[in-house]
């Protein structure tokens, strides 16, 4: 009989948009301990979102002490965690000196909209905003990283001086927190797919994309797979364990759900929403308003799988206004018993376009807004349309998927922060009329970096025994209501999208 010595685990760090938490795994998948650390970012004006990277990796740290503290009270040792996964929130870039391993400004998170009139110059320098899509995957929006690079060389005295002694370097979230714990200076597939810098065709940085956007070459990681050894941390309480898993956040997903399948589906209801659909060894190039993008590459000899993905920018954040800015709620939890105390919108619709629209409509002049309302509008009217903005914004991606892969999706893997709400997803189901299929293990994002690092490192042989870890039990939805009632409100919901836009 094995002893609890002779156990093995790997862990996650998971650094979101709003809070950074580190789990440990064990080899069937499980969580055995975890801690998370909430945290606001910086609002200096309307549209700008930023964070201190510094107080990113105080996060982490605070939040691996954490979780190592429940370890060691389990009769556990950190030596018994044979490697770490880092998965992160994309596009978020930061810039620091290479000299003296500080960052020069904040980061600028994905979610910011300061480059909106530098988007615009860039379109009309380009001549069309999907001048790049060929090349990179992405349309030319706030969205991605290297218009807020452009932004920073343009805006920022400390980029600028870093430039000129040549010691400037970008690096998304990941890259920051590699360098900063191993003092390697690199990212992987999934997120340099997010810059739009990189090729995805040869994963390599795109010299035509770089002048455009005036970043150099020397400036940037250097790009590896997604499950590699990266390097070993270099102190604290993970001091010598290896780095050896990294997927942007919604990719991390995807494989925690194990979507390693051409047509296999997920959803993501966190901070934002993102709906990514595999699309095998070649990239798909939308023509409905989606993004093709890197799925994951499991190996430096691995074959890449790409994905076409639609990303929602306010879903679970929507919840955090009502209850920050609003009052309507006092917790999350309120928006369940509140949208259970009416059997429907009542006619209301909230557009949460509070940053624009992204997939497929790709709005930046769009704005959040409440329709509908009457005297008969109660705060479960609210709380309930609150929650179908989300499923509604994600059918629009669902269908532009069907259109651009020919594929009829029957099944939808689900996860994050909303899929605990068995209403949210009871209505998500009635809108998109398909099976949605939510895993007892919720945390399929911080899984999917954990199964990278231990692939990396061999805990795992191959993508075969991946698949096997935590997918047991799931719960499915169906959905409940007519046809004709299902089309009354997506006729509702596209007029209430109307209503949103040429507000900026």
């Amino acid at each position: 009989m094995s002893s609890k010595s002779d156990e093995v685990f790997i862990g996650a760090i998971d650094q979101g948009t709003s809070s950074t938490r580190f789990l440990i795994f064990n080899v069937k998948g499980q969580i055995v301990a975890s801690h998370q650390c909430e945290y606001e970012n910086h609002y200096a004006k309307a549209g700008w979102v930023e964070k201190s990277p510094t107080e990113i990796l105080e996060s982490i740290d605070t939040a691996i002490a954490g979780t190592c503290r429940r370890f060691n009270s389990l009769g556990y040792d950190a030596s018994q965690i044979k490697g770490v996964g880092i998965t992160n929130q994309r596009e978020t870039p930061v810039a620091f000196d290479i000299e003296t391993g500080e960052a020069l400004t904040n980061a600028i998170i994905w979610n910011d909209v300061r480059t909106k009139p530098l988007v615009r110059q860039l379109i009309d320098e380009a001549g069309s905003a999907t001048r790049f899509a060929s090349i990179n995957g992405l349309p030319i929006t706030t969205y991605f990283s290297a218009v807020k690079m452009r932004w920073m060389l343009e805006n920022v005295p400390e980029v600028q001086a870093a430039r000129e002694r040549g010691t400037l370097r970008f690096g998304t979230i990941d890259t920051w927190l590699i360098y900063k714990m191993t003092g390697n200076y690199v990212t992987d597939v999934t997120n340099a797919s997010r810059t739009m810098l990189m090729d995805i065709k040869t994963f390599k940085w795109s010299q035509e994309c770089m002048e455009f956007f005036g970043v150099r070459e020397s400036e940037l990681p250097e790009i590896r797979s997604s499950a590699e050894v990266y390097g070993k941390i270099q102190d604290g309480r993970l001091e010598g364990i290896p780095i050896g898993g990294c997927l942007g956040d919604q990719q991390a997903a995807m494989v925690g759900q194990s979507c390693f399948d051409a047509g296999e589906a997920k959803n993501t209801y966190g901070t934002g929403c993102f709906m990514l659909f595999n699309t095998g060894e070649k990239p798909i190039f939308s023509k409905n308003g989606l993004l093709t993008t890197v799925g994951y590459q499991l190996g430096p000899d691995a074959t890449p799988k790409y994905a076409l993905e639609g990303s929602i920018a306010v879903a679970g954040s929507a919840i955090q206004w009502l209850r920050d800015k609003i009052g309507l709620i006092v917790s999350p939890a309120e928006m369940g018993f509140l949208s259970d105390t009416v059997d429907d919108n009542g006619g209301v619709y909230f557009v949460t376009a509070f940053s624009g629209l992204f997939a497929p409509y790709w709005r930046d002049d769009a704005r959040g807004c409440i329709v509908g309302l009457t005297q008969y509008a109660t705060r479960g009217h609210i709380a309930r349309a609150t929650l179908e903005s989300v499923c509604y914004q994600t059918r629009a991606i669902l269908e532009a998927m069907r259109k651009d892969s020919g594929t009829e999706l029957r099944r939808l893997r689900v996860d994050g922060g909303l899929t605990n709400s068995d209403q949210t997803m009871q209505i998500q189901a009635d809108i998109l009329d398909i099976e949605v299929v939510r895993p007892e293990m919720r945390e399929t994002t911080a899984l999917g970096a954990a199964l990278a690092a231990g692939l990396a490192v061999g805990v795992w042989k191959s993508e075969g025994e991946l698949r096997q870890v935590a997918q047991s039990n799931v719960t499915a939805f169906w959905s409940h209501i007519t046809e004709e009632k299902r089309t009354e409100m997506l006729k509702g919901w596209d007029k209430a999208v109307e209503r949103s836009l040429d507000w900026a």
